[in-house]
């Protein structure tokens, strides 16, 4: 199962979006997109969602939380307990043996980021 994490501002654009996924990897082969709970039900992740023919699976906080990360932000290390939420959210939803593809990548306005991870599912 491969799945894309998502991290976001809360002005992000589907274009800054859309940027951080292709930047990652892009679309192809997912089953999924994830981001933590409390943003899953943000628009302009619906449209990516719906662009990309995938579900959103929305992370309890609690759960990023103690997953370690390659990229490390201090700012989301203090909010979530995890250095990125967007490669949290990727491993967490692809399940208990899943493994990043490549570390997060930002959009140029810095309001997107998004990692890909692949795994046995949840």
């Amino acid at each position: 199962m491969k799945v894309a994490g998502l991290g976001f501002r809360q002005d992000v654009t589907l274009a800054s979006l859309r940027e951080a996924l292709l930047a990652a990897g892009g679309p192809e082969g997912l089953a999924a997109v994830a981001t933590v709970i409390d943003k899953a039900n943000a628009e302009v992740l619906k449209q990516l969602a719906r662009e990309c023919g995938v579900p959103i699976m929305a992370v309890p906080a609690d759960r990023l939380a103690g997953i370690d990360t390659p990229t490390q932000s201090t700012l989301v290390a203090e909010k979530f307990g995890t250095g990125s939420v967007a490669e949290a959210a990727a491993l967490a939803a692809a399940g208990p043996r899943a493994r990043l593809i490549g570390t997060r990548m930002v959009s140029k306005d810095r309001t997107a980021t998004a990692a890909i991870a692949e795994g046995d599912g949840a």
